[in-house]
């Protein structure tokens, strides 16, 4: 499991970071006003784990929920996260559905 500690919030590239065997799986995101656009998840392909894109998400969605943001996804992957984890649905801003 991933922890959230391990997870880095690199704001200066807009960008969540877990390094993983000297390579970075990344989630890039636009920060406006009080919403997170999570706009590109990228996974390196030496990661073959089914389970690590869900256990990144959920340590990003954990920090997110701890800032009190909404979440805005345009990445399909991370739209289809929430549609599976029907407990993130709460972060998303009125008016948005998935």
């Amino acid at each position: 499991m991933i922890e959230t500690a391990e997870v880095i919030d690199n704001d200066f590239l807009r960008q969540f970071e877990y390094k993983v065997n000297d390579e970075l799986a990344i989630i890039e995101y636009s920060l406006q006003e009080r919403k997170i656009f999570l706009t590109k998840l990228i996974i390196p392909e030496t990661i073959t784990s089914s389970e690590f894109k869900e256990e990144f998400l959920s340590a990003v969605f954990e920090i997110i929920e701890e800032r009190n943001l909404s979440v805005v996804p345009t990445s399909p992957d991370v739209a289809k996260f929430i549609r599976k984890n029907r407990q993130y649905k709460s972060l998303l801003p009125i008016g948005v559905r998935i």
